[in-house]
């Protein structure tokens, strides 16, 4: 061999080696990114396609960018690749092709219109949006998918304020998300005003439907109706699909009445519910304390008739708790249905005998004071009837009274404790849109504490109500005789619960 040949002759093999490794890695980089990944690269990846004008200005702040909606086979479905083009999709993109034309029809979404399908996984809306001509659509999901959908949370879009024309949320996503109220401000942020929301509810009932409306701040409705679900993969035998439009200021004008704070009228829905409640006991019972415990069984719930799921916060008040296993433990974690909802849970006790249990309880906030009617001194006695089984070795329940009225023999127990106005700390803890359960057992004070809820409007926060009543009834341990404890009848206790529920307050009578 002549000197000299070998050396070019390695160098080309070592370039054409060099040349088709450079060539591998940008095809398998570039199938990865597109294949896998669903999606076109960005600047910093191996670009071959541009996005359009419009559509680039709304995902610029996106961490995924898009294929170019020109030349991708979405404007062409009949050359859509079958290879994730399923069935289902298919179907889907056909339901969604219906909706979409009718809204179109009825002027809510324009062929000229950027509009954003919010927490769609495969975009079957997204691409239906395109069929029928609205091509500057996109989707936003946790994963993208394809060409259709950026990865984003719906929570956090990463859009600038007021870029779409035109919101849609399908398949019951706003009731599966964990933080509706964030969902909701996050739609109205990026939604036009005077621009259009549709959402796609399981949820049919009124409570819902109302709640849901509530729900976006920014928005009124303009109209719902039922429909039948066209998808095989959503478990909606039903849908509601509710159209609302963004208001030119962003949110809704509320109290145009010019009434006063304190004022507040319960909606029909919820009067709509209290036909549905279990009857109240009309007549006295012999034995309260059997005829009470069975009516418990045939309480109905209001978690139980209506989906709560679009409240942005769950509250249980329990007034009068005691022991923080009785009531809180023994029946409302237990039985209560909350749909796996986590509530907020105040514990008001005026008994210090029970204090020390609640300080390593997480989810409760003990309020160590008694419910009244304002905020000052009160006396707090322990008193039990001869028959009252020992809840506590031997601890009757708790009442209170005023300072000044409470002379004359010593009662058997006696603190000195500070009571605050109830009411008024109600209006302060929760607002009209939480979901709301009290139980209140509170010695007798219930005629001093309700009048002032509806005094103050605060009772219109309450969803529900499990109230007992104290009256003078019979004693078990002594037949033929009534309670000395109390003054109140038991014809005044349906009084109060009957005019609870004409105003509109599911109230249930408890025990």
């Amino acid at each position: 061999m002549e000197p000299g040949i070998g050396k070019p002759s390695f160098l080309r093999n070592l370039l054409v080696r060099l040349l088709l490794f450079c060539v591998i890695f940008v095809c398998f980089r570039f199938a990865y990114v597109v294949i896998i990944l669903g999606e076109s690269c960005d600047s910093r990846d191996f670009c071959f396609f541009s996005m359009p004008e419009k559509v680039n200005a709304v995902v610029e702040k996106s961490t995924d960018a898009m294929i170019s909606v020109k030349d991708s086979p979405l404007m062409n479905p009949n050359k859509v690749n079958d290879s994730w083009v399923t069935k289902d999709f298919e179907k889907a993109s056909k339901f969604y092709h219906t909706i979409f034309q009718d809204l179109i029809d009825q002027g809510f979404l324009s062929p000229n219109s950027i509009a954003l399908c919010v927490e769609t996984v495969e975009g079957c809306d997204v691409y239906a949006l395109k069929e029928i001509g609205v091509s500057d659509s996109i989707g936003i999901s946790k994963k993208s998918f394809k060409h259709l959908v950026v990865s984003g949370l719906a929570i956090r879009q990463p859009f600038d304020d007021s870029t779409f024309d035109f919101v849609f949320s399908g398949g019951g996503m706003v009731e599966k998300s964990k933080s509706p109220v964030e969902f909701a401000s996050e739609i109205g942020r990026t939604l036009k005003p005077d621009g259009y929301l549709v959402v796609h509810s399981g949820s049919t009932d009124t409570y819902s439907f109302n709640s849901l409306v509530d729900l976006f701040n920014c928005c009124t409705l303009v109209k719902s109706r039922d429909i039948e679900n066209g998808i095989d993969n959503i478990n909606m035998p039903m849908i509601r699909e509710i159209v609302m439009r963004k208001q030119i200021f962003g949110h809704k004008v509320e109290n145009l009445d010019g009434g006063s704070k304190n004022n507040c009228s319960v909606p029909g829905y919820k009067r709509e519910l209290i036909r549905k409640a279990e009857p109240l006991i009309t007549e006295e019972p012999k034995k309260p304390w059997i005829t009470l415990k069975r009516n418990l069984q045939n309480i109905k719930y209001l978690a139980s008739m209506v989906d709560i799921s679009f409240k942005p916060r769950y509250v249980y008040v329990d007034v009068g708790s005691r022991s923080y296993g009785s009531s809180i433990v023994s029946w409302f974690k237990k039985q209560y249905p909350k749909q796996n909802k986590t509530f907020d849970i105040y514990a008001i006790e005026a008994d210090k005998h029970f204090h020390d249990q609640y300080k390593s309880k997480k989810g409760v906030t003990l309020l160590p004071y008694a419910a009244w009617v304002r905020n000052e001194s009160l006396f707090f006695e322990i008193n039990q009837d001869p028959g009252d089984k020992a809840v506590v070795k031997g601890r009757g329940m708790g009442r209170i009274q005023p300072v000044q009225s409470s002379t004359g023999s010593t009662p058997s127990h006696v603190n000195e404790i500070q009571g605050f106005d109830f009411a008024e700390w109600l209006k302060s803890a929760a607002t009209e849109k939480d979901f709301v359960v009290m139980k209140m057992d509170v010695e007798g004070t219930e005629f001093d504490l309700i009048p002032r809820l509806f005094e103050t409007g605060a009772i219109c926060l309450i969803d529900e109500i499990f109230l007992e009543c104290h009256y003078n009834r019979w004693q078990k341990c002594c037949p033929g005789e009534r309670s000395p404890k109390y003054e109140k009848t038991y014809g005044q206790c349906l009084d109060l619960f009957t005019s609870l529920r004409d105003s509109g307050v599911l109230v249930h009578q408890w025990w």
